[in-house]
């Protein structure tokens, strides 16, 4: 908790910095925390690893019914994202990613590049590792990670309530021992599994269409009563007939 509040502190400090200089450009080389800091203004046009960065951590705000391609490519669809991330957060909304657009990210951000509100362990509560699924154990946890920023950029929707994961990556031995489907998507790291808490089942699975999540299956779909599960499948497949979707 310390660790956090002297990072907000931090970023106010930035932002206010900005303001009074005029400028965009981040701040030399500083660092918010131990995951990753960008080096420069980005917006459309720029390319790199510093915009796929930046993509996964705004992939949660791609507009209604669509999904943010992470290429590293600072396109119209990204700039797009990165204006409704400055909307939701109150920035200017000029879809530029500079000092108090990272500021924000920094805040959000914890040390292992998790967002502050969902963490590794949460999602991978069933296993000792990310092996042993259907992809590498370095695919599984980054899929892990996209998902945590869509969920995110949901629970700040959703007025920063709390959403209770019950359930995420799953090994296969994991899978087969709960009657998981022999395809599921919690197999890739990126299947959760959400549970009524805050929030009823229906509005999350209704918010997700927001965060860019192409699988949204809860309460009238089979075996799905009981939660609200979104996933990154390749294509999209909603269903949640209780809930109208």
């Amino acid at each position: 908790m310390k660790r956090r509040i002297a990072r907000l502190l931090l970023s106010i400090v930035m932002i206010t910095g900005g303001l009074f200089a005029g400028s965009l450009a981040v701040a030399g080389p500083a660092q918010a925390d131990g995951c990753y800091s960008w080096g420069r203004t980005l917006s459309e046009g720029s390319s790199g690893e510093d915009v796929r960065q930046l993509q996964i951590r705004v992939s949660g705000y791609p507009g209604s019914g669509s999904v943010l391609a992470i290429d590293g490519e600072y396109g119209p669809a990204t700039k797009a994202a990165v204006t409704r991330f400055q909307r939701a957060y109150g920035l200017a909304a000029d879809g530029v990613a500079g000092q108090n657009t990272f500021g924000k990210i920094y805040a959000l951000q914890d040390n292992d590049c998790t967002p502050i509100h969902f963490t590794y362990s949460e999602l991978n509560g069933c296993n000792s590792s990310w092996s042993g699924g259907a992809v590498s154990a370095a695919q599984a946890k980054a899929n892990a990670l996209r998902s945590m920023w869509k969920l995110e950029a949901m629970r700040h929707a959703l007025g920063d309530k709390p959403i209770r994961v019950t359930s995420g990556f799953r090994s296969h031995a994991c899978n087969d021992a709960v009657g998981g489907a022999s395809n599921s998507r919690h197999l890739y790291g990126d299947g959760v599994d959400l549970g009524a808490g805050s929030h009823s089942l229906c509005t999350m699975a209704k918010q997700a269409r927001n965060h860019g999540f192409r699988g949204i299956l809860g309460p009238g779909y089979p075996g799905h009563n009981d939660h609200t599960h979104v996933d990154h499948r390749s294509s999209r497949y909603w269903s949640a007939p209780s809930c109208g979707i």
